[in-house]
């Protein structure tokens, strides 16, 4: 019993030494300060959230999706301030391209949907292509009332499926 005790110990203090050093599989980026190594998404490194040029920054500082009343596909004053930024961001990210997702909620038609879903990415387009985002690099695609964000029969989730979403795309093939 007493062997067994003592090595309980052992692993248990090995397993608390193996813990507190937080950073010691970043070596080769010692002193790239806190936040090293935190993966993708999620710290300043290439590719994560806290890169201006990354789709991950896209997505979660500039904003990804702007919304729309009611049976319409005018922009609201909010969109065109988030698609201000968008554009400043395919502009300045030229090796990207971006499919614009149009949206409905679920009262209506499958059709009126798809069709209304597919003025409100057209709409998308042609303001961020006014801004001076070629068009070559903006495809659309309507999913109309398909792929809800939220189910159910009330204002505030109807609300959030009315919308357009820029997806950013891998790089530019020609």
């Amino acid at each position: 019993m007493r062997h067994f005790t003592k090595i309980v110990l052992l692993v248990g203090a090995l397993a608390m030494s193996a813990c507190t050093q937080a950073d010691r599989f970043d070596s080769a980026d010692a002193g790239a300060g806190a936040g090293a190594g935190a993966g993708a998404g999620g710290g300043a490194g290439a590719g994560g959230a806290g890169d201006p040029n990354s789709p991950a920054y896209f997505q979660q500082a500039i904003g990804d999706r702007v919304l729309f009343l009611v049976d319409q596909s005018t922009l609201t004053a909010e969109a065109r301030s988030t698609l201000d930024a968008q554009a400043t961001w395919l502009i300045r990210n030229s090796d990207y391209v971006a499919v614009i997702e149009g949206h409905a909620d679920e009262q209506g038609t499958r059709e009126y949907n798809l069709a209304l879903g597919g003025r409100r990415a057209n709409t998308v387009r042609e303001y961020l292509i006014s801004k001076g985002v070629a068009g070559t690099r903006l495809k659309i695609v309507s999913y109309g009332k398909e792929r809800p964000i939220e189910i159910c029969s009330e204002e505030a989730c109807y609300a959030k499926n009315r919308r357009a979403v820029t997806v950013i795309a891998g790089g530019l093939t020609s």
